[in-house]
């Protein structure tokens, strides 16, 4: 027997309800929670997280400083770092690695400690991205004046080779595979490194992204995700070395963070003063869910992955940039922001 249409539509109001009623609740919205003023001089670069330690390293020009995050406090100082860009992290060996691009070369420190172990030098022209990849147990700079990257044995601590590359390198990710990605700033490509021969395996172009800078990667959907000049995320599939999606973001980006417990790709634009924040739908689709105010200038960013936190760098603008500089900052306003769920 047909049932009267009032029964129908109590009963689908009843299912939408309960199905509302079951869903998991929305998490709340991030926003900048806390800022640590550090202050002094000097400029910045890439930020790394040790998770074992709850440390953050913050590049500051010729030292890194350190952050426990948990107290929200500076806790030590990695001196002597000319021209420091990045730090790359080996937690089975508690050592950091840093890249000194004014010196040619790599400062050496205990993760437990912070205490300088040695620097090694020659590497490429200029290092800026640092990365260690457990596959081979090396680290690997990547040299922006040089084109080209080294190969650094942290058993010698030695440079074993330079190996030149067809443009400027940026940001790199290891696959903890065997293998390297790096952006080519200057042809606008991914180039995909063979960590056992140091050889460059492949590369591919980036679709109608400009210089891209930052670089973070999903491991277990094997995509890659390149921030660009021209306002946008390219999402790449590593295995196959092509790109399959292009979201809209920010103005100014030059960092990346891909937490993969949540799924969200978050890129730090620091021409914006935002982070756009973009979710995968699936390993090949994604959409813009949240822009996250953060401050002029606040344009790289590294992932808490156990907290759901991002921490960013920025300091309080002067005046305008000039061609081929970053604009002049206000005198010891340097902070370190945490972005996170009130």
């Amino acid at each position: 027997m047909q049932r009267p249409i009032r029964n129908i539509l109590a009963l689908a109001l009843f299912a939408a309800c309960s199905s509302h009623a079951l869903a998991a609740p929305q998490a709340a919205p991030l926003q900048v929670i806390s800022r640590l003023p550090l202050g002094g001089t000097g400029g910045w670069d890439y930020l790394s997280f040790d998770e074992q330690h709850r440390h953050l390293f913050v590049t500051r020009g010729d030292r890194v400083e350190v952050v426990d995050v948990d107290q929200n406090k500076r806790i030590g100082t990695i001196p002597g770092t000319q021209g420091v860009h990045g730090v790359a992290l080996d937690p089975a060996s508690h050592r950091g690695y840093t890249s000194n691009g004014q010196s040619a070369s790599v400062t050496v420190f205990d993760l437990n400690t912070l205490a300088v172990v040695t620097t090694i030098k020659g590497t490429g022209d200029k290092p800026d991205a640092i990365a260690y990849d457990p596959a081979s147990k090396h680290v690997f700079t990547f040299n922006g004046k040089g084109k080209s990257f080294s190969v650094i044995d942290p058993a010698n601590n030695n440079v074993i080779t330079t190996v030149p590359l067809s443009g400027k390198p940026e940001f790199a990710v290891t696959d903890d595979a065997g293998h390297i990605f790096v952006n080519n700033e200057d042809t606008a490509e991914l180039m995909k490194i063979d960590t056992a021969t140091n050889k460059v395996a492949g590369t591919w172009k980036l679709g109608t992204c400009e210089s891209p800078s930052g670089l973070a990667i999903d491991r277990k959907h094997h995509r890659l995700f390149s921030v660009c000049d021209n306002k946008q995320m390219v999402v790449s599939d590593a295995e196959a070395g092509k790109v399959v999606a292009s979201v809209a973001i920010g103005e100014g980006p030059d960092a990346v963070a891909f937490d993969e417990a949540t799924g969200m790709a978050y890129s730090s634009n620091g021409e914006s003063g935002n982070i756009t924040a973009v979710h995968q739908d699936d390993a090949d689709h994604y959409s813009v869910t949240a822009t996250i105010t953060t401050q002029p200038s606040a344009r790289t960013l590294a992932l808490d992955p156990k907290l759901h936190r991002l921490y960013l760098s920025a300091a309080t603008l002067a005046g305008p940039a000039q061609e081929g500089h970053h604009p002049a900052i206000k005198p010891d306003s340097f902070t370190v922001l945490t972005v996170g769920a009130p």
